[in-house]
């Protein structure tokens, strides 16, 4: 599993794309919101969503992180908060990209803004609701004190444990029976509770977080909106979703490399996915799946090396020769460019055991960059550790292994009989990675 932040725009689009048949008339959701980018037009912006110019507004960036209220980049007027206009909220996206600011330390400029409606509410009306995975269970989280204090008030949060088997009679009931004393109407929340969590579960959340949830009514308003996907489940829950978009953090630009792999990932069927944390790092990774990429990157951390972890990325879903070869090539690139002062540079291919990818296809894909990077990888000293199983994982292995000792390229292969984690501690421990 790969968790991916999305906007909060995306995250509100995905709940009234699939309202109807989650929340089937139950509740009322009159979704009304404008993502603003560089690119927009703000002149021509009213013409495609007249209620901007008769509606009372407010605007926000829409950046992946949090805290916007308690650091003032919540655009609207307390001494008159009904009374932000579409000129007042120009105006003010305007002056927000042309400063930089910092945020947790990061300085950047802002560059995506969400505008909505204003939402005219009473502090008791405010609730909170989020929920989020686990390994052998979700829990949801509910409180009648939602809001910018709701840390604050920590204490008052219930929590919720639904096993992974339990039934629909069976979540209803866990719901219901912890709902908040302090909520109003405890049927009608425990009622979208259930729901939010059907629709969180059938597309594929890893974590979702409204707050504050307003419901008045039937009438529901998502005032904020915070959400994750496992965005290896694309092919089962994309008509769900929508065109979705993964955007990275404030602050972090994509690299040419990895705005590459994104667009080669965008237009194939496999998952190809590719993030440089430090492009001087000892210790690269081409690993096959998102769950084994965290077990790998896990792993480094744990052994103490995640400071020399140059990467963090995979290759999964059956991808062609021709996709691996290029996805391949553009991180041998990357590690090539210069010598580490501290010894040879540490390359480690490996997955899980694979279902369905085949495993030679994908290793000739690796052989073909091997071939073409040799010289590179030589010069700069690399060596490589390979551990993976699955389809014709045996062919494979003697392949890549046959070909790295005729270029030269010191190499060390392993099948499923070898711990996917172990080669890591082997390939740390003797290059002396970690003293």
């Amino acid at each position: 599993m790969a968790q991916r932040g999305i906007r909060e725009y995306d995250g509100k689009k995905i709940l009234a794309q699939n309202w109807e048949e989650y929340f089937d008339g139950a509740f009322q959701y009159d979704f009304k919101s404008v993502l603003i980018t560089p690119e927009t037009d703000l002149n021509k912006l009213p013409e495609e969503y007249p209620w901007l110019k008769d509606t009372p507004l407010v605007a926000k960036p829409d950046m992946l992180f949090g805290k916007r209220g308690k650091l003032g980049l919540i655009f609207f007027k307390k001494e008159k908060p009904g009374d932000v206009t579409w000129e007042d909220v120009k105006q003010w996206i305007k002056q927000k990209m042309s400063e930089e600011i910092e945020i947790n330390g990061v300085k950047g400029h802002l560059t995506h803004f969400l505008v909505e409606p204003f939402v005219p509410h009473k502090p008791e009306e405010e609730y909170y609701v989020a929920i989020t995975t686990d390994e052998d269970e979700d829990i949801i989280y509910m409180s009648a004190f939602g809001g910018i204090d709701v840390e604050e008030n920590w204490d008052k949060v219930v929590e919720v444990k639904i096993p992974i088997t339990a039934s629909d009679e069976e979540i209803k009931k866990l719901i219901s029976q912890n709902v908040p004393e302090d909520i109003k109407d405890k049927e009608k929340y425990a009622d979208f509770v259930y729901r939010l969590y059907k629709l969180f579960k059938d597309l594929h959340f890893t974590y979702l977080e409204i707050n504050p949830l307003v419901m008045v009514g039937n009438k529901v308003y998502p005032l904020d909106f915070v959400g994750r996907v496992d965005d290896t489940a694309q092919f089962v829950a994309g008509r769900k979703w929508g065109e979705l978009e993964f955007p990275a953090g404030f602050g972090r630009d994509l690299t040419p490399e990895e705005k590459y792999i994104k667009e080669m990932d965008e237009k194939s069927g496999a998952s190809l996915k590719l993030t440089i944390l430090n492009p001087e790092g000892r210790i690269w990774t081409l690993v096959a799946g998102g769950g084994a990429s965290v077990v790998y990157a896990d792993t480094v951390a744990d052994l103490g090396a995640v400071k020399e972890l140059a990467n963090y990325g995979e290759y999964s879903g059956n991808p062609s020769r021709a996709e691996t070869r290029e996805y391949v090539k553009t991180v041998f690139d990357l590690m090539t460019r210069s010598r580490h002062p501290k010894g040879d540079k540490i390359l480690i291919i490996g997955g899980a055991i694979a279902n369905f990818t085949d495993v030679a296809k994908t290793f000739d894909g690796i052989i073909d960059a091997m071939k073409e990077y040799a010289d590179k990888l030589k010069k700069v000293g690399v060596r490589i550790y390979v551990r993976r199983g699955g389809p014709n994982y045996q062919i494979g292995l003697k392949r890549i292994k046959e070909a790295a000792e005729e270029l030269g390229i010191p190499i060390e292969v392993y099948g499923p009989e070898t711990h996917m984690t172990e080669i890591v501690r082997k390939a740390l421990d003797e290059n002396k990675v970690v003293a």
